[in-house]
């Protein structure tokens, strides 16, 4: 996928795949998400990679206790690979559904150097852990979707040992799939 075809693209592939609702599987639990079709362009995409199995071998990366959990990287060389083969695309900002990142909110990644164009990483996501939010990070991230199940496995998460940067000690693989 490259950027000039993004939006035509990911608008037509929404229509085609209405799916919305997703498991995330891990060892500690599931997960179960809810994908907002006010978020049409940042849903399609969720859909398209979880089809085309990117979400295999990567895993929670990120862990920030009393704020995140962050997923869909890895340091296996076969995530860049897929990546690369995926495409270098990034996903325009959807603020307008007005959507906040209260605890459970399910929203996308992006890159510091993103911050102008507060465009979106493809590849991660993030879901708030936070009993209060983290609404210093509305219209800033986009909220593509919420939590409908799970939180007790997003607060077990948030609870294991990470390193400075606050990449967990063991990793956490996630398998992702469609629930409907």
């Amino acid at each position: 996928m490259v950027q000039e075809e993004l939006i035509p693209y990911l608008t037509e592939y929404g229509k085609e795949n209405p799916e919305d609702k997703i498991r995330i599987k891990t060892r500690f639990g599931n997960i179960d998400v809810e994908l907002f079709h006010d978020t049409p362009l940042h849903r399609a995409n969720f859909i398209f990679l979880v089809k085309h199995d990117y979400f295999d071998e990567t895993f929670f990366h990120r862990v920030a206790e009393g704020f995140v959990v962050q997923g869909g990287n890895s340091d296996n060389p076969s995530t860049n690979k897929k990546r690369h083969y995926i495409g270098d695309y990034l996903i325009p900002s959807e603020f307008d559904a007005g959507h906040k990142h209260v605890r459970g909110a399910f929203s996308a990644a992006k890159y510091a150097e993103q911050n102008v164009s507060k465009a979106s990483s493809p590849f991660e996501f993030f879901i708030v852990q936070s009993e209060s939010g983290a609404h210093h990070l509305d219209n800033d991230h986009t909220v593509f979707g919420r939590v409908i199940n799970g939180m007790d496995v997003v607060d077990k998460i948030s609870k294991v040992k990470v390193d400075q940067g606050e990449w967990p000690l063991q990793n956490i693989y996630l398998d992702v799939e469609i629930l409907e």
